[in-house]
């Protein structure tokens, strides 16, 4: 399941990995833009973190590859929609970071919240990925936990895209009383082992009704 284990959605009240923070470990950041603008709001809005470290910048899909190559950041950031086509050049650069260096966290950043993106970028496996809209990043400090969470291997989802992946179940039928249990616990931000917990059923039961709930 795409939807793996470590699955969070992003919420207010998810709490923050304290790891790096305690040790004084910085994180280190690339991020990628080709909206100047854009780019440099993000930079400022991690430079107020104190365990974020921005380690270069890039405007396109060969940049990013590169720079990420030169800088072995951590955590890469990136945008969807990028020279030189405006298609996924973002998700399309960061597999390829992910596949020469092993570990990296990806944070997609989009204005849109078509399933798909996230479909896209996650079909090879949740651990390590968030995907967040652009115009949600500062909500209770968002974009900074993401970046925290996939530095661990965690996994982050925004709420919207809960949403639009679970509209199509909703537009067939009421879901169930399970479905919406499982959608609670979801929405809460909780990991599946105790989802499973809470619901009496085993992880591997939870994983199967997460793909069945999201990927009808």
């Amino acid at each position: 399941s795409w939807l793996a284990s470590n699955w969070n959605v992003a919420d207010e009240r998810s709490g923050t990995r304290t790891s790096d923070v305690a040790t004084g470990a910085l994180i280190t950041v690339f991020l990628a833009d080709d909206n100047l603008l854009v780019r440099e709001g993000v930079r400022a809005l991690l430079g107020i973190e104190a365990d974020l470290d921005v380690v270069g910048v890039a405007a396109d899909h060969d940049e990013l590859v590169e720079g990420a190559d030169r800088t072995a950041p951590q955590v890469v950031v990136t945008d969807i929609r990028m020279p030189p086509n405006f298609q996924n050049e973002g998700i399309e650069a960061a597999k390829e970071v992910r596949k020469r260096h092993p570990g990296t966290g990806i944070v997609i950043l989009s204005q849109y919240d078509d399933p798909e993106y996230a479909i896209a970028l996650l079909d090879e496996g949740a651990a390590g990925y968030a995907y967040l809209l652009k115009d949600r990043v500062s909500d209770g400090n968002r974009l900074a936990r993401a970046i925290r969470e996939v530095a661990t291997g965690g996994s982050m989802l925004d709420p919207e895209i809960v949403q639009a992946l679970v509209s199509p179940v909703r537009e067939e039928g009421a879901l169930s009383e399970s479905e919406e249990a499982l959608l609670r616990q979801i929405a809460e931000g909780r990991p599946v082992k105790a989802i499973a917990a809470a619901l009496g059923t085993t992880p591997e039961a939870v994983n199967d009704a997460m793909e069945s709930l999201f990927l009808v």
